[in-house]
């Protein structure tokens, strides 16, 4: 059963300027899981592989209703891309499925999450 969805759409600009003028801009948004993956990347693949996970963490916390802030953190959640490139949740407070799709333009990313209850005997 569907028990929340959440969308957002991140600039691609507005993360570059964080990146640059925050030193620890990376490290409060991405989870040591995607920093370690994030260490293979520079320039503009860098940019979008933070911005994904921006908006990622932004739409898990639309789709439960919280928002980013005491229930849910960006520390709280680890996407990786597997080796096909699919994000692939690691690590959520979420305790069912989440499901999430991420789509990049030159200036835009948009990601999508849906939060799914397992059966009992799932």
């Amino acid at each position: 059963m569907i028990e929340g969805t959440g969308n957002d759409l991140t600039e691609l600009a507005r993360v570059k300027r964080a990146l640059e003028k925050q030193p620890t801009f990376l490290e409060r948004v991405l989870a040591p899981e995607e920093r370690a993956q994030a260490a293979a990347f520079h320039g503009q693949r860098l940019v979008e592989y933070v911005g994904g996970r921006w908006s990622l963490k932004e739409s898990f916390a639309k789709a439960m209703g919280t928002g980013i802030g005491p229930e849910v953190g960006f520390q709280d959640l680890a996407i990786v891309d597997n080796d096909r490139g699919k994000p692939e949740v690691l690590r959520s407070p979420y305790p069912g499925k989440v499901h999430v799709a991420i789509s990049h333009t030159k200036e835009l990313v948009m990601t999508n999450v849906t939060l799914e209850r397992m059966a009992k005997n799932d």
